[in-house]
């Protein structure tokens, strides 16, 4: 079994003191198990293709995001301007209405006028029935 020091090293039934949990006891001449070198060089190769892929995804999503921001951008500019233009429009529009207004409330007042005189048209009419009806009584006697 293996004896353990005063300062926390265990000893390895092959070579004596094992490596700690800190690198720096590590000398880098030391004879080692190659499956161990093998298993960790896998272990480093696998860990640094996946943080890679994680730093590359990142900034996948923030090249994304820069490109939807752009869109935004874009389509809010052209919003502007069709809000600017729709405004400018109103505002030539309710210049051209001022400039109608005394010629529209004029045709207001002949179509009251018109309605008048059509409606006065029909009591004549219905006045000259009745008085041309009265006339042929007259008359047949």
């Amino acid at each position: 079994m293996a004896e353990e020091c005063s300062d926390g090293v265990t000893d390895s039934p092959k070579k004596g003191p094992t490596l700690s949990t800190s690198t720096s006891s590590f000398e880098a001449l030391d004879p080692h198990d190659p499956n161990l070198s093998r298993l960790a060089t896998t272990m480093f190769q696998k860990t640094g293709d996946y943080l890679f892929g994680e730093l590359t995804t990142t900034q996948e999503d923030y090249k994304l995001l820069e490109a939807m921001n752009q869109a935004t951008i874009t389509k809010y500019s052209d919003m502007r301007q069709i809000a600017g233009n729709v405004a400018s429009s109103m505002s030539d529009l309710n210049e051209k209405y001022k400039t109608l207004k005394p010629f529209l409330d004029q045709i207001d007042q002949i179509d009251d006028s018109v309605t008048k005189l059509e409606q006065a048209a029909y009591k004549l009419d219905a006045y000259s029935k009745r008085l041309e009806a009265k006339f042929k009584s007259l008359e047949k006697r």
